[in-house]
């Protein structure tokens, strides 16, 4: 999880494990040799690959700037882009379908240049030739997984946009799922909510094996005078592993929700508990809300019982 708090006081905190679908090599540290001439250090600076220091540098920024700061790394050094797409999660983006009128989320597995295909007409936005779409059998099964998430994206994010790629394999397919909620209370706050959870099934006998990957990329920010500007933003991502009973095409749409289901649901849980839990602390322990005299004053007479409570 990288979680990154900033406000008027400038504090900043990282909780930092992972970035994206990629891992980026950590930096080289550098080497220190005396210099025998002037008789104190110096650094040697060891250059390494181009797109492990570009993803080690995203690491260190701010999670809310991710898609601006790939931007500014890739007009930099054009010749990363297709790595770092690939290799970093960034919030969707939506689009709407010409033919349904629908929006659908975008991501780098409906992408085929600059288009983007639509999990609803199978068309891709703006038209290209020749590109890439499913089998007759994998298309029926994400036409099914779409309806399926439809609904579980209105239960459970009551709104925002849901979408599901997939694609073929030698020895099964693979896919996405894409939910997306965004909500603006005020013009002074908002928030946004990107799930995303990449898997591939192996078809075996009577069974399927199941690898998930799911990412969450979580922004909350308010801006007031009363309270200062607070941001608070990261992502998040788990794997996991399973093999469940496949009876018919149908089965793979239902384990697939089950799977990602119990994703979603422990990684909530998880930065309920844990991420938040731990801003709550830090910002409870820099600032009081009550003077620091009464605080000082409650103390003294909390010691005092305890005191008298002891003779």
């Amino acid at each position: 999880m990288s979680l990154r708090l900033t406000g008027t006081g400038e504090l900043s905190a990282h909780m930092l494990e992972g970035f994206g679908r990629g891992t980026a090599s950590p930096a080289t540290p550098a080497h220190h040799t005396p210099d025998t001439h002037f008789q104190r250090p110096y650094t040697i600076f060891n250059m390494s690959d181009p797109i492990d220091s570009a993803l080690d540098l995203l690491r260190r920024l701010n999670p809310k700037d991710v898609k601006q700061n790939v931007d500014h790394i890739i007009s930099l050094n054009p010749s990363l882009e297709e790595d770092l797409l690939e290799s970093v999660d960034i919030p969707l983006s939506v689009k709407k379908c010409s033919q349904t009128k629908r929006e659908f989320l975008c991501c780098d597995y409906n992408r085929d240049g600059d288009s983007w295909r639509s999990p609803w007409s199978n068309e891709f936005e703006p038209p290209v030739v020749d590109g890439v779409t499913p089998s007759d059998r994998v298309r029926k099964m994400e036409l099914k997984a779409n309806e399926a998430f439809d609904v579980y994206r209105e239960l459970y994010f009551e709104g925002g946009i849901s979408s599901v790629y997939l694609w073929d394999m030698d020895d099964g397919f693979a896919g996405c799922v894409l939910l997306k909620k965004s909500v603006n209370p005020s013009s002074q706050s908002a928030g946004s909510w990107d799930s995303i959870h990449v898997f591939d099934a192996q078809d075996r006998a009577r069974t399927a094996h199941y690898k998930l990957t799911s990412t969450v990329i979580l922004s909350l920010g308010t801006d007031s005078e009363a309270l200062g500007a607070l941001d608070l933003s990261g992502n998040m991502v788990r794997q996991v592993e399973q093999d469940m009973a496949v009876e018919d095409d149908g089965s793979h749409v239902a384990n697939i929700g089950k799977m990602v289901e119990d994703m979603e649901l422990k990684m909530r849980n998880l930065l309920q508990e844990v991420y938040f839990g731990k801003a709550k602390d830090v910002v409870g322990d820099l600032r009081s809300i009550p003077p620091l005299s009464q605080t000082n004053r409650d103390r003294a007479t909390q010691r005092e019982m305890i005191s008298s409570m002891g003779r």
